[in-house]
């Protein structure tokens, strides 16, 4: 199979595709023109510069900085989660715990188990899906535990009042949170090759890579994608229910 090279002149013309999109931000009066340029230039500025540094890394195939380009990814997928804690004192670092482990948990498995190899051309594109992941996972987290608990502050507080512990009072909410927060996922997986081609699979296909073996690689991508999801908001959402208490075992008032 043939590969396919995307010029810089058709790269060009698919703008027109934005400019679809302005046209109807402006048609409707969505308000959206600035932010839509604002992200496509963002986007265009950060892949060009992360384009070079991951040519770099990969010819230097240098573990370390493999390492670091995992644990930078981790902390900005981190940064963007803690967005979504509206009450969760310490977010950042709950994140980065939650995101990193998971991450990392991911990693080791998939390496070991041969899926793929410790090298920098495998190992960072494979972090930034499940790092992304996961970050989305958090943010679903977080964002329910803190309409749960507004939803739910009296009944938390007549269970404390009842003896109940912090933890106790808290268990319906914190899993009914989790349980949100994987919905997408799993959702995701029920129809992957049957609405969606999803971007490992496309990928490779594009690259001339037989379409059976993609398959495999896009199985692989599955598993570790409702994996890390999974390890991600259990880690996120044990470890942020607590913020929402008062040392005194008091419920935070949710404003």
């Amino acid at each position: 199979m043939n590969q396919h090279n995307i010029t810089n002149e058709s790269l060009g013309l698919a703008l027109i595709l934005v400019l679809v999109a302005l046209f109807v931000s402006r048609k409707e009066k969505l308000g959206l023109e600035k932010d839509i340029i604002w992200s496509v230039s963002r986007a265009i500025v950060q892949l060009v510069i992360v384009g070079y540094v991951l040519k770099y890394i990969f010819d230097l195939q240098n573990a370390a900085l493999t390492v670091l380009m995992v644990l930078f990814i981790c902390v900005n997928a981190a940064l963007n989660a803690r967005k979504r804690s509206r009450n969760i004192d310490n977010a950042f670092v709950l994140s980065f715990i939650a995101i990193t482990l998971s991450t990392t948990l991911t990693l080791v498995i998939l390496v070991m188990s041969g899926s793929i190899e410790f090298m920098p051309m495998q190992v960072i594109p494979v972090s930034g899906m499940i790092a992304g992941n996961a970050m989305v996972a958090v943010g679903l987290c977080y964002n329910n535990l803190n309409q749960r608990f507004s939803d739910n502050q009296q009944k938390v507080q007549e269970m404390l009042s009842l003896g109940a512990s912090v933890k106790l009072a808290s268990a319906s909410i914190i899993r009914d949170s989790i349980r949100s927060a994987m919905i997408p996922g799993v959702d995701a997986a029920k129809t992957v090759g049957l609405v969606s081609l999803p971007g490992m699979m496309s990928g490779l296909i594009f690259a001339g890579i037989d379409p059976v073996k993609a398959i495999k690689y896009q199985i692989m991508v599955t598993f570790m994608l409702l994996g890390t999801a999974s390890v991600a908001t259990i880690v996120a959402g044990y470890l942020a229910y607590r913020r929402f208490f008062t040392p005194r075992a008091q419920l935070k008032s949710m404003e």
